[in-house]
């Protein structure tokens, strides 16, 4: 059921949004020849946490909280990041999953 990939998928986007967090110092080092600064990816991430903290089971419950809370404004640019590296990590259950963000993203 898409209601386990989409949670998964949040649960793996917080993770990034916590990983980002701890290790600001090692990613700003090794930041380099990307399409913006480090300090916005940081903004996002940040942006992203608080979206899911906040709306946390509303974005499960509803596509209309989850699409226009993640996928709208700047913060989108993280998100869909997330969600490809999310895609490549293999671990949704559904493989039409996959093939919904391929279509979408790729």
């Amino acid at each position: 059921m898409m209601t386990d990939e989409i949670s998964a998928f949040i649960a793996y986007t917080k993770g990034q949004c916590e990983h980002i967090d701890q290790n600001k110092e090692s990613i700003a080092e090794h930041w380099k020849d990307q399409l913006f600064g480090v300090d916005f990816w940081f903004e996002l991430a940040q942006e992203a946490e608080k979206k899911i903290t906040r709306y946390n089971k509303e974005l499960l419950k509803s596509s209309a909280v989850f699409s226009d809370q993640l996928f709208d404004g700047y913060t989108a640019i993280f998100t869909i990041h997330c969600l490809t590296q999310f895609v490549a990590t293999g671990k949704y259950i559904d493989p039409k999953f996959e093939h919904a963000v391929n279509l979408l993203f790729s």
